[in-house]
Parts: structure tokens; sequence; C-alpha cells
């Protein structure tokens, strides 16, 4: 008798994992969560309503359906872009895309899909891994090599995001692939080459669609770093007639008034874009508005909302190596405005940890060490973050500021002079610090 006791054990585990496999309940699909205010106003939410409620029929009907898994997880990826609520729709869309990819491990679309949800979350190593993955599987899809493009930029190859870039434009050019050839050209010093490549976006978006008024806000934003508020604010109202209530164009009507020192209107769009989409830039901006509107204490209130919402996406980031936005660049940045300048330097040490390479980092890594006094360290920070030459005026600002402080007033004022020759209307604090060092000197 024994000598069947191990055969027949083994036959009952094997019996018990095929019951688990085949009568086990499947994980619970992600629900669609209702829009509320302006969002919810219009007939996109209730055709966007409509097309998810399909698909969540179709996988209680059939929960293999891959298909229908696919095109839901590509809604809430969408949903998210929409509403700004990424910590739901990104986790719910990246739930979906595992299980599709633990059946299909080389579904092309299921990859880029979650490529694009890694770079979304600021994982950006992450994103190039399964970005190279899939064009591997399909090397003729000009999504794929957008996906490259933007995980090269954001980890400072420049180079390589321009070959991709290039690439892009060769398989399927539209408004994705000149919106990226727009940034580069930004990133390279071509304003002008930048600013005709986003016209070009918007013009082969279809009117009223996120993607094509993003566009269409992009080439706004543009025109305000310019100083062409003029422009920018007619591209800011064109978004917002196509596309009402959409909060990236109400926040650029807020800067434009800002520039114009029309702090009270600002402050009402600002207070529009916050009500209508979770952005802690919306936050931020409060602050400073609120500031040169002689209200401290909202500015303190605003400045801890947006400290307190990227604080919250840094938890999520280190908790989850998936998911979870890294967001230390943008907390550095935080940190400075509440005078916190060793939390500062903290979170934009592990920014630079991530992507020594990136020229942004590099510049935000300079400014911490300029407002600590650390202006040597200042200087070699910056000193990266301006070889691609890069002539937005911010940047060009701080550079001149710290490079007046290592000894170098020359070179220093050339570089303020160019910035506020570019755009008049910088933020107040920079420019008048630019200005009363010309002053000076």
């Amino acid at each position: 008798m024994r000598k069947y006791l191990y055969p027949i054990l083994l036959l009952c585990f094997g019996a018990a994992v095929a019951a688990l496999f085949f009568f086990r309940k499947p994980e619970p699909v992600p629900m669609l969560k209702e829009r509320h205010g302006d969002l919810a106003l219009g007939g996109e939410w209730l055709n966007t309503k409509n097309a998810i409620d399909g698909l969540l029929a179709q996988l209680r009907a059939k929960p293999e359906d891959n298909k229908a898994r696919l095109l839901l997880a590509q809604a809430y990826m969408q949903e998210g872009r929409v509403t700004g609520d990424h910590p739901y729709y990104d986790m719910a869309a990246m739930q979906l895309l595992n299980g599709i990819l633990a059946q299909e491990p080389e579904n092309f679309e299921a990859l880029c899909c979650k490529a694009s949800l890694c770079l979304t979350q600021h994982h950006f190593s992450e994103g190039l891994a399964i970005a190279q993955q899939a064009v591997a599987i399909n090397p003729n899809n000009g999504f794929v090599y957008g996906l490259l493009c933007d995980a090269n930029v954001e980890l400072g190859r420049y180079d390589e995001a321009v070959k991709m870039a290039d690439k892009m434009n060769q398989v399927r050019p539209d408004l994705r692939s000149y919106s990226r050839v727009s940034y580069l050209r930004e990133i390279y010093g071509d304003y002008p080459g930048s600013i005709e490549a986003m016209d070009m976006a918007a013009k082969a978006g279809y009117p009223g669609l996120e993607q094509t008024e993003w566009a269409r806000t992009t080439l706004g934003h543009l025109y305000e770093s310019t100083g062409d508020l003029l422009k920018a604010e007619q591209h800011y109202q064109q978004a917002l007639l196509a596309r009402p209530y959409y909060a990236y164009a109400m926040a650029g009507l807020g800067r434009v008034e800002k520039a114009r020192k029309n702090y009270p209107v600002a402050i009402d769009y600002f207070r529009k874009a916050r009500a209508t989409v979770k952005d802690y830039a919306f936050a931020e901006e409060l602050a400073d508005l609120y500031r040169l509107n002689n209200e401290p204490a909202k500015a303190t209130q605003m400045a801890k909302e947006a400290i307190s919402m990227l604080a919250s996406d840094a938890r999520n980031a280190d908790e989850n190596e998936e998911m979870g936005h890294y967001a230390d660049r943008e907390l550095a940045y935080a940190y400075l405005k509440t005078n916190q300048l060793d939390k500062a330097l903290e979170h934009a040490k592990l920014e630079y940890e991530r992507r020594p390479d990136n020229i942004d980092v590099n510049e935000t890594l300079a400014w911490v060490h300029y407002k600590r006094g650390e202006h040597k360290e200042a200087g070699n920070y910056m000193a990266k973050a301006l070889r691609t030459k890069s002539k937005n005026p911010t940047l060009l600002c701080r550079a001149g500021l710290i490079a007046t402080r290592n000894g170098k007033p020359a070179e220093g004022q050339a570089l303020i002079r160019q910035a506020l020759n570019m755009n008049p209307y910088l933020s107040v604090d920079l420019a008048d610090e630019g200005k009363k060092l010309l002053a000076v000197n």
C-alpha cells in the first residue's frame, strides 16, 4: 500500500492546484469613478461612461477577454490625464495590463501602455526597458518610438532621443511626433523651431480632444516663455473655446494675468483649475500668487498643500517599485518655497541619483545649492544643465546669477540680459534679483 501513497498524494496535489486555477475568483476589475464639477458637464463624459460601461459588461461576461481589458486600460489612462487622478487610474490600468501580460508576455500594445504608464509615473529606466522590449516585437510602429524618445529625454540621452523622434516621424508624422520634435528643439535652444513644430501638432489634432488642446496649450506656453503674452493668451482662449473648463488652459491664462500683475484675476483662474483637476502645480502657483497679493496665510496653506500632495506621491513610489509617482525634483522646488533648504537638497540629490544626465535635474540641484549659498557646487551642476545650449529664460537667468556669484560678472550679466530680453515677464523674484544685480554692476 505504501508504494502507492506517494503517487496518490501527487495526484491529489495536482487536482487541488487545478481546482484553484479553474475555480478561483477572477481578480476584481477596477471600476470607473464618477466625475464631479465642470468635468461632468458635456457629452464627452457621457460618451466615456457609455464606452467604459460597455467594456466592463464585456469583462463580466467574458473575464478572459484581453482585448476588452486592453481597451479598458487605455480608457483609464486617458481618464487619469483628464481628471488628474493618476494614483487611482494609473494603478487600475497597470493592474489590467499586468493581467494581460501574465498571459501574453509579447502583447505589443499592452507593453506600450505599460511603458507609457511607467513614464507617467517618472519610472523612466523601467519605461525605457519595457519600450525596448516592445520595439523588438514591432519595429514598424510610431508610438513606440515616441516612448523611446520620451524615456531618453528624461534620462538625459538627448542624441538618442533625437534619433527616436526622427524614426517616429518617418513611420507616422502626426500630433504626437510633431510634439516630440517641438520639445527637442526647445531643449536645444531653437524656440522658433519649437513653436513651428508645436503649431503643426495642434493643427494635426481634432479640435476639442484632450490631446489636441494639450498641444495648443503647450504652444501657448512656448509663446509665454518667449514673452509674447498676447499670442499665449490667444492660444489659451482658443483651447478653452474648444474644450471648456480645460484646467491647463485656465492655468495658462492665470500665468498671463500674473505676468501682468493682475493677481486677483490670476488667483481666480488657478482656483478654478485646482477645483477641476488634481495637480500639485496649481497649489504651488497659488502659493506664489497669494504671497504676491499680500495674503501670507493663504500662501503658506497652498505651499503646504503642494508639499503634501508631492510627499504622498513620493511615499507611494518608495513603497511600490512599479508604480507611484517619483516627485523628488518637484519636492525640491516646493521645499525651497518654504525655505526648508535641507529637505530641498535631500530631494534634489535623490532625483539626481536616478537621472544624473538630465539637464532639468542638474538645473534643480544647481539652484538648490545657490539658495544655500554653495555657489561653487551650483556652478558645477549648472554647467551640465547648459550643455544642450537651451535658451529657457529661467535657466539662463539662474545661470547668470550663479556665474556672477562665482566671480564671472561679465558672463553672468550677459546671461541675465539675454534672459530678460527674451522674456521680460520672468517670475518676479528671479527677475528682481537679476535686475538688482545688473543695476549694481
